[in-house]
């Protein structure tokens, strides 16, 4: 129980968090036509982020381990060009891109700091 509930006390753990709680709060801001489009998307996208990383953080394997870590970093990066079609959309504004780009670089920071202390 101890190595499940480990995770919970790293700060980029918390900060994954954060950025799901972001993506939720801009997804109420896209229109209702996208519910199951981008909104969609991008909230599984968020979940996924973090999903992965827990997935990979309790693998025994540094194999296992580097690869849900490696599906973790490319969910940010899909989450990323979903904001960015907002963006052109006109869904989003700039600041809202530029909060987004803001939690989603440290997010990307803490992951590769993370993945370089497995390798």
């Amino acid at each position: 129980m101890g190595e499940s509930r480990g995770f919970r006390n790293l700060i980029v753990w918390k900060r994954m968090q954060e950025l799901v709680a972001l993506v939720y709060k801009l997804c109420k801001s896209l229109p209702e036509d996208e519910k199951y489009g981008l909104i969609s998307q991008m909230k599984r996208a968020a979940v996924s982020v973090l999903s992965n990383f827990v997935e990979g953080y309790l693998k025994s394997s540094k194999k296992e381990k580097l690869l849900y870590l490696e599906r973790s970093a490319t969910s940010l990066l899909e989450l990323e060009a979903q904001v960015e079609v907002c963006l052109v959309l006109g869904y989003l504004n700039e600041s809202d891109s530029q909060i987004f780009s803001q939690k989603k670089s440290e997010v990307g920071y803490l992951l590769h700091r993370y993945k370089s202390k497995i390798i």
